[in-house]
């Protein structure tokens, strides 16, 4: 069908791209003036710089001067805690109690598109109050106090998570039909419906959760396919190999910013920041190309393994960086961390040769009609051991995959496979969806050059390392590229690492927003698009001279 119509295919493709290319120039369309003065105002003050001003100090004022503190709440926020307090909206107490507006006339509320998604009516507003604390998080009572027991609905949810499936969906076909992958549609579906577009899903919290399992099936999906025999073979690429990428980038970095006169712990912060890689984009490509038992995807997937691990040691080190604890604290909370994930993988080894044979077993016999139950126990036993994982002060990831590798290790991992794989990409649609929903359309197009640059400098150096360290463990120059290649983005987790450091006061609003949309834009850059070609042209002008040298 889709080769009899191409002309509809690619009608629906320029349709989905224009709705959002229209979008960004919408909202750019009132900025472009403020843009106008601020350059003039930077050209004045960058001819002319201070003496005994270090190179950092330049690039500090630059990015000053690029992101304003208002650029990610350029409107007033009508929910904030001190605006509701001083325009009289809200009770101060605890938290603040935001009161309904009794007194609105009919003829002030004007339709706008975004209603249709809004279940808070007037009686709705009333009968279930918003609190807001100090720090501007939003909670919306739903759940009363009742005399008897009843089932209580989130109606919000419910809206939000229609929007995205139905977003997602068109994303899906409109690329599928354009012959790109459908992981760019759920990309830029996301941010289309979130707060950076039309702002249909407004609060992602709820969204954003539900999203997760997402990854987590995508990685015990993964553990399933996964062969330890394979993994034998990248194991000193992928462990040895991996664990220096992040040294390396750690250490550049850090570096870098001293010479330039800044501050070693954020340059350092920005190397673990960059060594990250988007396990859920990647290993979702790699499965769209069947390129999973490759070579290069064996080692690309090992990479992404033991960056995995490395989450909960980099979490330990940011309070050193930030200075709130001790360097010995610090040594300690990451000895800690490593005792803990080598105990609970020998924990796991052996269950994998004990119970779990015995238990799946058990539950295909008990399945012999249908496979409900055994579909069943298979979620249940992936999210016990991930929720395991994350509880031991892990990652929700390491866990979910290395439930994946137990069950891979018994006759049965083809069969759980197969039970899983909806699941899966239901989950995965969805997470990719909500990562969308975080990558603000209009910031990206107010400040699309530095951005660019910056995202095009992330490429070369990450492709850069990555290929030369593959390289150095004797692999040919076209699996090291294609590795390199592979990894070059920034990963979707390095928004919760971000998130952490800013808590920390490790990096300052200026340079929060230029990583935030380095991330956002590095992950379009990531998928077969016209974005990917142009990444592959520069990565592959990094090598040509070698990769044509040696004759690989």
């Amino acid at each position: 069908m889709l080769r009899r119509e191409p002309f509809l295919c690619k009608l629906i493709f320029l349709l989905f791209c224009f709705a959002s290319l229209s979008l960004a120039d919408e909202l750019n369309k009132s900025h472009r003036l403020e843009f106008t003065a601020n350059t003039s105002i930077s050209n004045t003050s960058l001819s002319e710089p201070r003496e005994g001003s270090s190179f950092a100090d330049i690039i500090d004022k630059a990015l000053e001067k690029e992101f304003t503190e208002n650029d990610q709440n350029e409107a007033t926020d009508a929910g904030s805690f001190n605006n509701s307090v001083a325009e009289q909206q809200a009770v101060l107490e605890t938290v603040a109690r935001v009161k309904s507006k009794k007194n609105d006339s009919k003829e002030e509320k004007l339709f706008k598109f975004q209603h249709v998604f809004n279940l808070d009516n007037d009686n709705g507003a009333e009968d279930t109050p918003t609190l807001i604390d100090r720090k501007d998080n939003v909670f919306i009572i739903s759940n009363f106090k009742s005399k008897y027991p009843v089932l209580q609905l989130d109606l919000r949810l419910i809206s939000d998570l229609v929007v995205v499936i139905v977003s997602a969906t068109c994303g899906g076909i409109a690329f599928a039909c354009a012959g790109q992958p459908v992981i760019t549609g759920y990309l830029l579906a996301g941010s289309v419906i979130g707060p950076g577009g039309f702002n249909f899903v407004s609060e992602m919290v709820q969204v954003e959760t539900v999203a997760q399992f997402g990854v987590i099936f995508l990685l015990f999906a993964l553990g399933l396919e996964f062969s330890t025999t394979k993994l034998r073979i990248v194991r000193a690429v992928a462990v040895v190999g991996g664990l220096l990428e992040i040294i390396l980038f750690m250490f550049l970095c850090g570096i870098t910013a001293m010479l330039c006169g800044g501050k070693s712990s954020e340059g350092v912060f920005v190397g673990a920041f960059l060594s990250m890689s988007s396990t859920a984009v990647v290993l979702k490509f790699l499965m769209e190309k069947n390129s999973t038992n490759a070579l290069h995807g064996q080692v690309t997937i090992g990479t992404l393994i033991l960056q995995d691990c490395a989450v909960g040691l980099l979490f330990a080190l940011l309070p050193v960086l930030g200075g709130t604890s001790g360097v010995l604290q610090g040594l300690m909370s990451m000895t800690k961390v490593l005792v803990v994930l080598i105990a609970f993988l020998a924990v796991l080894s052996i269950l994998s040769c004990t119970w779990v044979p015995w238990f799946l077993k058990l539950m295909m016999s008990l399945s012999s009609q249908t496979n409900e139950l055994y579909q069943l126990a298979s979620v249940a036993f992936c999210l016990l051991v991930a929720w395991s994982s994350d509880k031991l002060g892990l990652s929700l990831e390491l866990g979910s995959f290395a439930a994946g590798v137990m069950i891979s290790t018994t006759d049965l991992a083809q069969h759980t496979l197969e039970q899983i794989e909806p699941i899966r990409n239901f989950f995965a649609a969805l997470f990719l969806a909500s990562i969308g929903m975080l990558i603000h359309v209009h910031f990206l197009w107010s400040h699309v050059d530095i951005l660019l640059a910056s995202v095009i400098l992330v490429i070369i150096i990450k492709t850069a390392i990555i290929t030369t360290v593959v390289k150095g463990f004797g692999y040919n120059n076209k699996t090291a590229l294609l590795v390199g290649m592979s990894l070059a983005q920034i990963g979707e987790f390095a928004f919760v690492l971000l998130s952490r450091a800013s808590n920390l006061h490790l990096v300052e609003g200026k340079l929060y927003l230029l990583l935030l949309g380095t991330t956002a834009l590095s992950l379009l850059f990531s998928l077969k698009s016209p974005l990917h070609e142009v990444k592959s042209a520069i990565q592959t002008a990094i090598v040509v001279d070698a990769y044509f040298y040696s004759g690989d």
